[in-house]
């Protein structure tokens, strides 16, 4: 915690752009540590359980930049819902269509199923599916990290505006594709896009918890 803390404090400092992530560098410098000091990491997580445990009050509280917003999610319910069902069918496809192309083993395929979908619900969602948690929690926050980091240019690259409308638009594509470590960027820049990173990420737990093990067992 002490090392992400710093870490944010020298993002702010730098205004805090994309690279300078404090997430990844906090995955950077803690698996350094752990392998200059050769701790296993299910004796670090076993000491971290506190930190574990604030990840699930952390993600409920972006439920209320969305309360605030309650009156323009009504008028927008539709296309939000068929916006968080098309990204999460395209970010689950495109893992499995890239896996089965490398030819990966069909267990590292359902554990990259779920990369999208917070790591806590990831790891649940690939043990029902056939696939490792442990990995489906690497690949769930890899994803989130890469989300983050190269959200922007992408955004930028697609000209989409840095209006009310296009932060919301950003907020909710970063959040449906890099779950929680998107939302948290999403809420560096800007409230709305926070807000609907949020949103999408809530979708894509309670959605891909529902569709993926039932369409997974169906296709097998």
């Amino acid at each position: 915690m002490g090392t992400y803390v710093l870490l944010q404090a020298g993002a702010v400092r730098l205004g805090q752009p994309p690279w300078a992530n404090p997430v990844l560098g906090s995955v950077v410098v803690l698996a350094a540590g752990l392998l200059a000091t050769g701790v296993p990491y299910p004796q670090y997580f076993a000491g971290a359980q506190f930190i574990h445990f604030l990840l699930g009050p952390a993600v409920v509280a972006l439920g209320w930049p969305l309360w605030q917003r309650r009156a323009a999610l009504r008028r927008r319910w539709g296309r939000v819902l068929v916006a968080a069902l098309v990204g999460g069918g395209v970010a689950t496809a495109s893992a499995l269509g890239l896996g089965w192309a490398l030819g990966l083993p069909h267990e590292v395929l359902m554990s990259l199923a779920p990369k999208s979908v917070t790591a806590p619900v990831a790891m649940g969602i690939a043990e029902k599916i056939g696939g490792i948690p442990a990995l489906a929690a690497v690949a769930a926050v890899l994803t989130g990290l890469v989300g983050a980091v190269s959200g922007k240019a992408i955004f930028d690259a697609l000209r989409v505006p840095v209006t009310p409308a296009g932060y919301a638009v950003r907020g909710f594509a970063l959040g449906t594709a890099a779950h929680g470590i998107g939302a948290a960027r999403a809420l560096q820049v800007d409230a709305d896009a926070g807000a609907y990173a949020g949103l999408a990420l809530g979708l894509q737990v309670v959605l891909a918890s529902l569709w993926m093990p039932l369409l997974l067992a169906w296709a097998r």
